[in-house]
């Protein structure tokens, strides 16, 4: 068994090290996202169920965005489309019969460490479209 010199092992030590780096930055190099928040009225099982609902119904709604080119295309094509996304989450609510309203906010909003299929997104705020239905009460259950 020949071992390699000191300098050697060091380099390819280092160049192991480069390359675990180098995967975790690009893992976690993503552009910025325009988020999706949707907070319940309350914490009752209808009203969850509901948020659910409304989620898809603006996902649908939304499919516009997401061929948008970065954050400020997304966000142009929401506020753009707007109306038609508040109409799209009032329309589920009427259909379970519930008397409150959606709001529909633009801005700077609070995630935890959240994972979709292989894209990791860490903990921070993002920019985000949040629906908040009625009281805005429910917790999120991430």
């Amino acid at each position: 068994m020949v071992k390699a010199p000191l300098p050697a092992k060091k380099a390819a030590f280092s160049a192991v090290c480069c390359a675990l780096t180098l995967c975790l930055l690009t893992a976690l190099a993503r552009p910025d996202p325009l988020r999706l928040h949707v907070l319940a009225n309350s914490d009752s099982p209808r009203d969850q169920a509901v948020k659910l609902e409304v989620r898809d119904a603006v996902l649908q709604a939304v499919q516009d965005v997401t061929s948008a080119h970065g954050l400020t295309d997304a966000k142009t094509l929401v506020m753009a489309h707007g109306a038609e996304l508040q109409a799209a989450a009032e329309a589920v609510l009427a259909q379970n019969g519930l008397a409150y309203g959606a709001q529909l906010y633009l801005g700077p909003s609070s995630f935890p460490d959240r994972t979709y299929g292989s894209t990791i997104y860490p903990a921070g705020e993002y920019e985000a479209l949040r629906v908040v239905l009625g009281e805005g009460a429910g917790q999120n259950w991430w």
